[in-house]
């Protein structure tokens, strides 16, 4: 059964850092990514990377967010630096194998003053 556990979130003040992962298990994954909503809006695509290690990002995150993964843990990160206050939602990680796309439960970020 697959299984996703996000850890990291939390709150911190802008301009601060947060780093986010991802521990799945219960398959092999290809693509492995987070998405955010936050309250009112749509889910979103945060940041991808595929189990060969290219990334991809929104707009609203380049330069400042990065993505990376340990395939040999199965592992997802998010690192999120000069946290904006639109940048607070709740985080998704997402991952995509044979079975189909799954999701974490999702992890709280706020960023306040």
């Amino acid at each position: 059964q697959v299984q996703l556990v996000e850890s990291g979130g939390g709150l911190v003040q802008p301009g601060g850092s947060l780093r986010l992962s991802c521990a799945a298990s219960g398959s092999i994954f290809n693509t492995m990514a987070w998405y955010r909503q936050a309250p009112g809006k749509q889910r979103e695509l945060v940041a991808g990377i595929t189990r060969g290690g290219s990334t991809n990002y929104a707009d609203s995150v380049k330069g400042r967010f990065s993505i990376s993964r340990d395939n040999a843990k199965n592992t997802v990160y998010l690192q999120m630096s000069s946290l904006r206050p639109e940048d607070t939602a709740v985080y998704y990680c997402n991952a995509q194998s044979l079975p189909g796309p799954s999701w974490g439960q999702g992890i709280q970020v706020t960023v306040s003053s």
